[in-house]
């Protein structure tokens, strides 16, 4: 009995041991737990506290991440993914038969008949139906086949844009404003098949990273190249987390084997990996369904004769709204009321007096701090020392107290060399301006973001635009505007990581984020398409100037200065 005693002692004993043990490491679960839910607290309402490296092999476990969104941020990045579904993109057949897909040569437009019939005026509008068939000829039956279209005289140096409108069954209209009287010839082009806007898309979803970036790592006698992204696949060597602190932007590099993260000193491009399935390179062909003009069935022009009586000069279009504006002459007209000025370089001097630019962006904002510092004889470059693609720049007229400067935004950014101090998010720098009534802001961001999901992008958007409206609420002076995205000339590398398409896409978001807000818009997509000269990433200098007028005209409105 006394031996059963002492054992049931024991055992109590043992369990109170146990009990305690596990009351302690609860204790210490909870404490941790509370730590880290107040850290997530505080990431949700201030900043975004990250560690250094990463090596939980689950962090990365959806190859792209990203921060949680506020939930009126979330319904809208919702709402502008909604609005932006394109028609017709589900999975390819496989093997894929390039017969099947959109053929521009078999595929025609029809100019309608006037609505209530007789001839056409200035303030009218014309209608194209547009029909597209396969290699075979054979009509298709659903849509999502990727168009442009305008019209133009280019006798008159005169063009606009028309609006598309996809019918989901193979069959299209373009609807354009007659702004001017004369001859006006209607051009369709098949951009991309529906079959190639599948393949776009599917490579944004699974291919994210085919364009990668690099950065040097250095510390004494040592240096190691590691590669970079926004989506980096996940392995067994551990990560840098740049992310930034301030935005949430996400970043990250595969962490050096015998450096710190410390040690980055650049950014870089890397380099671009092409994965198209079997014939779906076939899809990316110039000259056959890559930017091909369609063939008109009947007349491909109008004579259009003046407005009559209480006409007004532009309708809108009844499928949306209307375009931004119209060439004739050469000069670029603005349909919003605003009033384009042509700026000599005394003009550009006299408008800017006294104030202060800064440009932030890509090349296509570089273009224009570019054509400034050129245009102003007394506006001198100081030298910073920069590298000559990435910047920063800032150009001086002590005597007319201008200050113009030119940023790039941060990654990705697919410049060959950037020091990493120089790396800077737009938001961020805007925080940094005081504004005011002689405060200039300009920036545009697109053609980087083409390979990424577009929630990257919009995300980098919405920071910009908290930005800007807290930059308006300090000083409601300032002036902000920014630059659209524009069609470019396409290879088969442009396409399958900068197509037209991509651009279009991020277009809509950058305009549909931005609106309502007090800025104002160059629209970069309309002042090139409807244009004679060739599409180009970087637009001829004739569009440059025409878009540097709008801009000028935006700062020196006549009410204005």
């Amino acid at each position: 009995m006394k031996t059963t005693r002492n054992t049931r002692a024991c055992t109590r004993r043992e369990y109170i041991a146990i009990f305690f043990f596990l009351a302690v490491a609860v204790s210490v679960i909870v404490v941790h737990n509370m730590e880290v839910l107040e850290i997530q607290h505080k990431v949700n309402s201030t900043a975004v506290v990250v560690p250094r490296v990463s090596t939980d092999p689950d962090v990365h476990r959806d190859f792209c991440t990203f921060q949680a969104l506020s939930p009126n941020d979330a319904l809208e990045e919702r709402l502008l993914l909604d609005s932006i579904a394109w028609p017709g993109t589900s999975l390819l057949p496989a093997p894929l038969s390039l017969e099947k897909t959109s053929d521009p040569a078999h595929s025609t437009f029809t100019i309608l008949p006037r609505r209530g019939g007789g001839q056409w005026h200035v303030g009218d509008q014309l209608e194209v139906r547009i029909k597209i068939s396969d290699f075979q000829g054979h009509p298709k039956k659903s849509g999502g086949d990727f168009l442009l279209a305008r019209l133009h005289n280019w006798k008159l140096s005169a063009g606009v844009v028309g609006q598309v409108m996809d019918h989901l069954n193979g069959s299209y209209s373009a609807v354009f404003p007659l702004p001017w009287e004369g001859d006006a010839q209607v051009e369709v082009t098949l951009v991309h098949s529906s079959e190639a806007v599948t393949v776009l898309n599917r490579l944004t979803s699974e291919q994210p990273d085919r364009i990668y970036f690099q950065s040097l790592f250095r510390s004494a006698l040592l240096s190691e190249t590691t590669i970079c992204n926004v989506c980096l696949r996940p392995t067994k060597q551990p990560l840098c987390n740049y992310t930034d602190l301030r935005t949430g932007e996400p970043w990250f590099c595969y962490k050096p084997k015998n450096l710190s993260c410390d040690a980055r000193i650049n950014h870089a491009m890397g380099k671009y990996e092409q994965n198209l399935g079997a014939n779906e390179e076939k899809l990316f062909q110039s000259g056959v369904n890559l930017k091909v003009y369609l063939q008109a069935s009947g007349p491909a022009n109008v004579t259009v004769l003046p407005k009559k009586k209480g006409q007004s000069e532009v309708k809108s279009s009844s499928v949306k709204p209307g375009p931004s504006g119209y060439y004739y002459q050469g000069v670029w007209q603005a349909l919003g009321g605003t009033t384009v000025r042509q700026f000599n370089n005394f003009a550009i001097s006299q408008c800017l007096k006294g104030k202060g630019v800064y440009m932030y962006g890509d090349s296509t904002i570089r273009q224009w701090f570019e054509y400034l510092n050129a245009a102003l004889p007394d506006l001198k470059e100081f030298d910073l020392h920069s590298l000559k693609q990435a910047g920063p720049f800032m150009a001086l007229d002590y005597a007319n107290n201008i200050l113009v400067t030119f940023r790039c935004h941060g990654p990705p950014i697919r410049f060959s060399n950037v020091i990493t101090s120089e790396l800077r998010y737009i938001a961020n720098e805007i925080d940094g301006l005081t504004g005011g009534t002689n405060t200039v802001v300009v920036f545009g961001i697109w053609s980087h973001f083409s390979t990424f999901p577009m929630e990257v992008y919009i995300r980098r958007l919405q920071s910009i635009r908290r930005a800007v409206v807290r930059l308006l609420d300090r000083a409601p002076g300032t002036l902000v505007i920014i630059r659209t995205a524009n069609p470019k000339a396409l290879t088969l590398y442009e396409t399958i990581t900068n197509s037209d398409w991509y651009s279009l896409q991020r277009d809509k978001v950058l305009r549909a984020v931005f609106k309502g807000l007090n800025v104002h818009l160059i629209d970069a997509w309309e002042m090139v398409l409807a244009h004679q000269l060739p599409h180009d990433l970087h637009p001829q200098p004739p569009i440059i100037k025409t878009m540097m007028d709008l801009l000028l005209s935006y700062i020196c409105s006549k009410n204005g200065g």
